[in-house]
């Protein structure tokens, strides 16, 4: 009967673990590090049936696996676990509340602030000229991963300037450029190429690349073909259909809020 004797503190406890649980999930949503976390939640909880079910043996092994396990989860979130212990030891409130936005534990949906209509203009006018281009566009998941391999940029969103960074002759056209909210961050990055073979074979690296960092990622992918000149957007791995621009652009706009 003891089972049944549940105090109202018990009930918070399990309400705060579900929540924690669910945001850790919701910050490794899309990424790589996902799969480490679901398998290290199901190797839990079989270790906790195998001590209620006093398998000694499988139990030590199972908890000695974990004990390796908190350690690659240390391993792969170390830049998110310093920040996260960063913004608790500091005593400006106003960047505390900065990171916990950033991190959306209070947030549900938030304001677009991404010139849309100035990226599709200027993927038109690429895709006319048959300029290739790789456009990755930030939404949730940290992209820190891949903007290190490029050059570092600050320049806010315009037509003009991603089509000066395309350009055949710039020296800034090979490789991906990332836009986080309304800033372009990064140029000449290097993507992650999917090896998945239900890909086209008419497709180059630059779509097989937009869709291995948005099956990594939650970000968009633009790309506009430097053969036949046609654009393509990509989300979650998948190639999104639309019609026309305006189709596009509304489909774009409602991702990225």
């Amino acid at each position: 009967m003891d089972f049944f004797d549940i105090r109202i503190i018990d009930g918070i406890d399990i309400v705060l673990v579900a929540f924690l649980m669910y945001y850790l999930y919701k910050l490794v949503r899309g990424t790589v590090a996902i799969n480490i976390f679901v398998g290290i939640v199901i190797i839990y909880a079989i270790w906790r049936l195998t001590e209620l079910l006093q398998m000694e043996l499988l139990s030590k092994i199972l908890g000695g696996f974990l004990g390796v396990g908190m350690f690659a989860l240390i391993v792969v979130f170390q830049q998110e676990i310093r920040k996260f212990l960063l913004m608790l030891g500091s005593t400006n409130f106003a960047a505390r509340k900065k990171m916990l936005r950033k991190f959306n534990l209070f947030s549900s949906e938030k304001e677009n602030k991404t010139e849309v209509e100035a990226i599709l203009k200027a993927c038109v006018n690429m895709s006319k000229s048959q300029t290739g281009a790789l456009i990755v566009i930030k939404r949730n998941n940290s992209l820190d991963f891949i903007t290190n391999s490029g050059d570092e940029m600050k320049i806010e969103v315009n037509q003009p300037i991603i089509e000066s960074v395309f350009y055949k002759n710039s020296p800034l056209h090979d490789g991906a450029m990332v836009i986080e909210e309304n800033t372009i961050t990064a140029t000449r990055v290097i993507l992650p190429v999917s090896n998945d073979r239900r890909i086209p074979q008419r497709f180059g690296l630059r779509h097989r690349a937009a869709v291995g960092i948005t099956e990594k990622t939650d970000a968009l992918c633009l790309v506009v073909s430097e053969e036949n000149g046609q654009i393509s957007y990509l989300k979650e791995g998948d190639f999104v259909l639309f019609e026309h621009t305006e189709d596009l652009q509304q489909q774009l706009t409602q991702d990225l809020n």
